[in-house]
C-alpha cells in the first residue's frame, strides 16, 4: 500500500511538473512588465508628444465652438 502511494505521489508530481498551462500567463506578465518599464523610460518624451497633441486638439476645439 505505502509503495502505492509513493508511485503516486511521484506522478502527480511529475504531472505537475510537466504541466505548461501557466506559461502563456507568465508571458503576458513578462511583456507587460516590459512594456511598463518602456513607458518609465520614455516617459518624458511621451509626456511631450502627448501634452503636445492635447495643447493642438484644445485649441482646434477652442476654434470650433462659437
Amino acid at each position: 500500500m505505502e509503495v502505492l502511494m509513493k508511485k503516486h505521489i511521484k506522478k502527480h508530481i511529475t504531472d505537475l511538473l510537466k504541466d505548461e498551462s501557466g506559461q502563456g500567463t507568465t508571458e503576458y506578465i513578462l511583456i507587460l512588465v516590459v512594456v511598463v518599464a518602456l513607458a518609465f523610460a520614455f516617459r518624458g518624451p511621451i509626456e511631450g508628444i502627448v501634452g503636445g497633441k492635447m495643447t493642438e486638439i484644445t485649441d482646434k476645439l477652442t476654434q470650433f465652438i462659437p
